[in-house]
């Protein structure tokens, strides 16, 4: 009996494995107060994503459970990636089509399985294996169904935007780790009406999963879509511009995105779906720029959630297009291969972010500029939040600056300061929690030598 009890537990085991159905992902919802995620349980779920966007196609078995063990282990728990990239000639690195004919309403889908032989094995067998071996390591996949320019260069009508998205719905709607993102570097203008479909249909046949739109650069899915139904969040991408490169927008003021869709009703979260990618070029296309650090990823991450941000979504120029030594040549200027970019010092460095927002009362924080006496403007810019006993202050350069103290509760607060280059902490004394106070971080005054001011009700 003994020994059938240990088979049985063994079967159960390679069943969990195989199928990717563990406990450590549920389903995701929005919290009660509109401005945050929670899990199954109604636990904080900070969102800390990356760019994974060729996922799919340009990895292998081995390949893709290297990249999302990297991932897991960095302290990443979502992967923004197209499921379609290109309509016309879709193929994963084992060879197989994801589509009949280029038509995206006749995916190609043979009787093989995971258990199936490699002449049935297909392009959708090898997207379900990712799915299952994400959800293994707690890891959510956040699936674009079809890339933009697809939709605006005629490759998807209305009618086949609707038989894909009721395929994909019904494939993955029992799948535990699935978040849908319409779109893709698109205006929510071009093919409004298909893109609605797609979020309508995906809503009707898949009420299980959250739902948002990725949009072109320096814009934000509320533009179009902030009052449809199917939109659960709001989403952004602030680009890759620099000050001098947009003008006369937010440019690296990602926290001006936040702000505005932070006000809008009724409320919905919102989150940096992609900013500056690490070692990529500013503003994308000319590789004599200088190229975006660690340094600027960290800012981006601290302005975007302080503001009031559910979440960040760091992205590598490397690791977005999963770039190999078989490719022909690389997009925007890269010069390392994937698997060597996955150790990029801002990879490594997120999961402070993750951590540091997840180590107080998660649910009663508040951005809060009026935090500081002397906010300053691009790169002297302080962001602010807080709770009820707690507050914090990010600087970028390390400039001196004020406090408006009696923002939290109690007569006397502990400051420290925490790096958010390594998650260390110094303290630096009790203060009285009232007037103004000044604070000189650690270091001299630089871009790059950012800390976090944590205040602490006593």
């Amino acid at each position: 009996m003994k020994y059938k009890v240990i088979a049985f537990l063994s079967f159960l085991f390679f069943i969990s494995t195989v199928f990717g159905q563990t406990s450590q992902v549920g389903k995701l919802k929005v919290s009660a107060d509109g401005r945050f995620f929670t899990t199954e349980k109604g636990d904080p779920f900070f969102w800390l994503g990356d760019t994974g966007w060729l996922l799919f196609v340009k990895t292998n078995r081995e390949e893709a459970e290297k990249y999302l063990e990297d991932r897991r282990q960095k302290g990443f728990n979502v992967i923004q990636v197209m499921v379609i990239h290109n309509v016309k000639g879709a193929v994963n690195v084992y060879g197989d089509s994801a589509l009949v004919g280029n038509n995206i309403a006749r995916p190609k889908v043979t009787p093989g399985s995971l258990f199936g032989d490699s002449v049935q094995y297909d392009f959708w067998d090898h997207v379900d294996y990712v799915v299952d071996k994400a959800a293994e390591k707690g890891i959510y996949l956040a699936m674009v169904p079809v890339w933009g320019g697809n939709v605006k260069s005629g490759w998807v009508s209305r009618e086949q935007a609707k038989e894909y998205a009721t395929f994909l719905a019904k494939r993955y709607r029992d799948k535990k780790n699935i978040i849908w993102v319409n779109g893709g570097d698109i205006k929510g203008s071009d093919s409004t009406a298909t893109w609605n479909i797609i979020g309508n249909t995906l809503r009707a046949n898949d009420p299980n999963h959250l739902i948002t739109f990725h949009p072109f650069g320096r814009m934000q899915s509320s533009i179009w879509f902030h009052n449809e139904p199917w939109l659960d969040f709001n989403m952004f991408q602030s680009g890759h511009r620099s000050y001098d490169q947009d003008s006369t927008g937010f440019a690296e003021d990602n926290w001006r995105y936040v702000q505005t869709d932070y006000a809008r009703k009724p409320v919905k979260p919102v989150l940096d779906g992609e900013p500056s990618y690490e070692k990529i070029p500013h503003g994308l296309h000319d590789t004599l720029q200088p190229y975006w650090t660690e340094n600027d990823v960290r800012r981006y991450g601290y302005w975007s959630v302080f503001a009031g941000g559910c979440g960040f979504t760091y992205g590598d120029n490397a690791v977005m297009q999963f770039h190999k030594p078989t490719d022909k040549g690389s997009a925007y200027g890269a010069k390392n291969y994937w698997f060597q970019a996955i150790n990029d010092p801002g990879a490594g460095e997120m999961i402070f972010l993750k951590k540091l927002m997840l180590s107080r009362p998660y649910f009663d924080r508040i951005p809060d500029s009026t935090l500081v006496a002397d906010q300053g403007t691009h790169y002297n810019y302080l962001a602010a939040t807080r709770g009820k006993n707690y507050a914090f202050v990010y600087t970028y350069n390390a400039r001196k600056f004020k406090v408006n103290m009696g923002k939290i509760k109690g007569t006397k607060v502990k400051a420290s300061w925490y790096s958010p280059r390594d998650g260390s902490l110094t303290k630096i004394g009790v203060f009285k929690n009232k007037g103004v106070a000044e604070f000189n971080p650690p270091g001299e005054k630089k871009d790059g030598n950012d800390w976090v001011l944590i205040l602490d009700k006593m």
